[in-house]
């Protein structure tokens, strides 16, 4: 039986038409859970107000809405969505917010296109749900379940690499693979890493830092540890790769605008059987010597369309960190595209 969710107040009926001022009134049941959907100082209410350019008004577990009448029904819906994920035992950050926003943003599209499914795509770990937060990242997980190689390439902040150590995992605590490796190019394993103390893996574990974070937010601490100590997870620099098969393994290559053309087929054909690849990387950010060609763009270019293999490109519209990233990333985006076009002017 259906628990007790928000009741949503009657709507005038001059107010049905979607430009026309209108205001709804939700009452959440549960204080407790409506406080931590409010976040702290109302700071998640703030955010549905400027994404979506209504005025909420808090008062109690109440919540009055003003504006005009289809952005005051997007804000109900995505307060009602968060408040079920707080239902279902999950907690929500600013992240969530924003995902919910542009997941009911995008179902009145899908509804029109005929489409099963309006809600994003999502995976249910052992510690955590994770789902995805904009129509990029639903996108993606679906590729992810549907192909063996997958290359996602965007700005930072898109989830490239967290999606994919989330869905890696998710093979692994299925049992459909038996390991996950993942590499990055890191930097050269001489004379950078001879400058800094202690034993090989002393000196890149800095450099590998972000996976690590990945797991340890997606997986208990101690499995974690445990499948590192037993190989079950292995984090290695791409230069280890050379010479291996890897089977029955969940494969992330990571920062691959920084491998080499060389290192990318190298990395590529070590694909074995009952094996997922994914390659995550930012063409914008390539910080290989000048001359050398990044392997990613190669690789892009060269594999596209292949049978089995996805390719997602992820844009500032998909950045789910602080939302002023993506205004970061609009800006140099704007300022590439105007060089280029002087450029060629020139």
């Amino acid at each position: 039986m259906r628990q007790p969710g928000p009741n949503i107040g009657q709507r005038q009926p001059w107010k049905e038409d979607r430009e026309a001022p209108a205001q709804i009134v939700v009452t959440f049941d549960d204080n407790q859970l409506a406080m931590r959907l409010f976040g702290r100082h109302s700071e998640h209410l703030a955010l549905v107000e400027r994404r979506l350019d209504v005025s909420i008004d808090q008062r109690g577990n109440h919540v009055t809405i003003e504006g005009p009448a289809e952005a005051c029904d997007r804000a109900r819906r995505t307060l009602e969505t968060l408040y079920e994920h707080l239902r279902e035992g999950h907690d929500i950050t600013s992240g969530d917010v924003e995902g919910a926003i542009r997941q009911v943003t995008l179902k009145p599209a899908r509804e029109a296109e005929g489409a099963e499914q309006t809600g994003f795509e999502q995976i249910r770990l052992r510690k955590r749900l994770v789902r995805a937060r904009t129509p990029g990242q639903d996108a993606y997980l679906r590729a992810l379940r549907t192909n063996t190689l997958i290359f996602a390439t965007g700005p930072a902040g898109t989830g490239k690499t967290w999606l994919a150590v989330a869905y890696a995992v998710l093979l692994f605590e299925r049992r459909e693979v038996d390991r996950i490796v993942l590499s990055r190019p890191a930097v050269e394993a001489g004379e950078r890493l001879g400058f800094l103390p202690g034993d090989m893996r002393e000196k890149v574990d800095p450099y590998l830092r972000p996976i690590y974070d990945a797991f340890y937010d997606l997986m208990d601490r101690g499995m974690v540890e445990r499948a590192l100590q037993s190989g079950e997870i292995e984090i290695a620099p791409l230069a280890f790769m050379r010479g291996r098969t890897l089977s029955n393994a969940a494969v992330i290559l990571d920062e691959a605008q920084n491998a080499t053309s060389m290192q990318m087929k190298m990395f590529l054909t070590r694909l074995g059987e009952h094996s997922r690849m994914i390659v995550t990387g930012d063409p914008s950010q390539i910080d290989l010597p000048s001359g050398q060609n990044s392997g990613l763009i190669e690789a892009v270019k060269l594999l596209r369309g292949l049978e089995n293999i996805a390719l997602c490109e992820f844009s500032a519209a998909d950045v789910v960190r602080h939302e002023l990233v993506s205004r970061i990333v609009s800006a140099y985006d704007a300022a590439d595209a105007a060089k280029k076009k002087t450029e060629k002017r020139s």
